[in-house]
């Protein structure tokens, strides 16, 4: 923080100076331009000191102003036909294998039901298989197809040689084995001895966004780092929970199999050919809140089963949560005038006493887009009330997530294939991106397009766009 603070006082000390030099070059007539410069000339030393300062402090600037971060491209995995798993598949597998009582096989039909979720998402690898036990060796599987999947399809489309990576960051909130993911793919891929790795656990559906706001902070400071490899994947295999607690439940009905991977970059050579920008971003932790701590939570059952609990708290945590995010990044990204006017609602209300809240500030004032958190319908519902968006905005998370599901950490890139495989994106458009996930966290990032959105070769949504959007929910 010390060093920004001092950078824009040099900034500001060079624009002074350059003002100033301007402002004699333009006043000044010609007989006392003259005479100025036979004053300055005269005392050459204190002329060449001033020219030297001023270069030294362009140089400085220069050298140590953050660097552009930009979002060359990314990759989402799509599983083989023979891994959709409709609500048949499911329901088959639930009842063959899964020896659970009556009651809780109705209450995971009505989950499943009620989810938003649609016959086209995908499972993981045990449940197709004739024990459909979720071992070590199948969350592997499962971890290594997705991993290696995007990874290659990310590749043959930047034709980033992995020897030119850096960094290398794996999120993976449920699953850590040893060696690391991350160590993985080091190995498959061979690359250079000196990468960095890192492994975020842990951190639920918000640790894409988190993973990519970590590779922005590296990047933006550093002039020997370049690019930078993310994968967000997660591990269904071994989350999915053979008890009775209904909490827990929730997790098998919800979560399908996803992975992406994208390449992060600070060379300003690649910013004709990068897909955007990331202009800002916000990281918010709740976990002070014993609610908020709780609201997601993995422990073991009475019997000692392992599994993920999603409370009922869950939705009302995450309203409470995203308000207080809003409230730090609304004057960040908003215009001038939805500043105004919220200020405006917050000062009214006050002065009339009146127990109603302020008005909430029109965020399509500041995005073209959004990328809305996909956790299920319910989220995605409370979201775009408290944020007071209309069907239309909250198309592409509603689609997603009957899609493909809710993936977890990855689902922020599975929605925004959707708004490349519909092409709605142009050059210059601001797009919000908006995830939650357990701690309690909330995480924000504005990306800037650097061109026209357009369908690729391996976009997720390439063999049913045309099915999308749909009205049903």
């Amino acid at each position: 923080m010390k060093l920004q603070v001092n950078i824009q006082i040099l900034h500001l000390s060079f624009l002074a100076l350059l003002f100033f030099t301007l402002l004699l070059n333009t006043t000044l007539s010609s007989a006392t331009y003259a005479a100025t410069l036979s004053l300055l000339s005269a005392y050459l030393h204190l002329s060449l000191s001033c020219t030297i300062c001023a270069f030294i402090t362009i140089f400085y600037y220069l050298y140590t102003r953050p660097r552009q971060v930009f979002l060359l491209n990314y990759a989402c995995y799509k599983p083989p036909t023979h891994r959709k798993c409709s609500y048949q598949v499911a329901e088959n597998f639930v009842l063959q294998k899964g020896h659970f009582p009556q009651k809780t096989l109705d209450f995971m039909r009505n989950i499943y039901l009620n989810s938003g979720l649609g016959d086209e998402t995908y499972g993981p690898p045990f449940i197709f298989e004739k024990e459909g036990v979720p071992t070590l060796n199948y969350a592997m599987q499962e971890a290594e197809e997705g991993i290696f999947s995007s990874i290659d399809a990310l590749l043959s489309k930047t034709l980033v040689d992995p020897e030119s990576i850096d960094i290398v960051i794996v999120t993976s909130g449920g699953f850590s084995p040893t060696p690391s993911l991350s160590s993985l793919i080091v190995n498959h891929y061979k690359l250079k001895p000196e990468v960095k790795t890192y492994n975020l656990s842990g951190m639920g559906c918000s640790s894409g966004v988190m993973s990519m706001d970590l590779a922005a902070r590296i990047l933006r400071g550093s002039r020997k780092v370049q690019n930078v490899l993310v994968v967000i994947t997660e591990s269904i295999t071994l989350n999915w929970y053979s008890g009775d607690s209904r909490p827990m439940l929730v997790t098998n009905c919800i979560f399908r199999v996803g992975c992406a991977a994208s390449m992060i970059t600070n060379d300003p050579s690649h910013r004709r050919i990068a897909k955007m920008e990331l202009v800002d971003s916000l990281r918010t932790h709740h976990g002070a809140d014993d609610s908020a701590y709780k609201a997601a939570f993995q422990e073991e059952d009475d019997n000692g089963n392992n599994g993920i609990s999603l409370t009922k708290d869950l939705i009302r945590v995450a309203a409470m949560n995203l308000r207080e995010h809003i409230k730090i990044f609304a004057p960040r990204v908003l215009p001038l005038s939805q500043i105004v006017h919220y200020a405006y609602s917050v000062v009214a209300a006050k002065i009339a006493g009146d127990e109603s809240k302020p008005v909430v500030p029109d965020f399509m004032a500041a995005f073209e887009h959004m990328c809305i958190h996909t956790g299920g319908k319910a989220v995605i519902e409370n979201i775009a009330r408290v944020l007071k968006l209309d069907d239309e905005v909250s198309e592409p998370a509603r689609m997603t997530l009957n899609r493909f599901g809710n993936t977890s950490s990855s689902l922020v890139l599975y929605e925004l294939a959707y708004f490349e495989a519909k092409e709605r994106v142009k050059m210059g458009d601001r797009m919000w991106m908006l995830a939650f996930g357990t701690g309690f966290k909330v995480g924000s990032l504005v990306w800037k397009w650097l061109q026209d959105s357009r369908q690729e070769f391996d976009n997720p949504w390439n063999d049913c766009i045309q099915s999308y959007p749909f009205k049903a929910w």
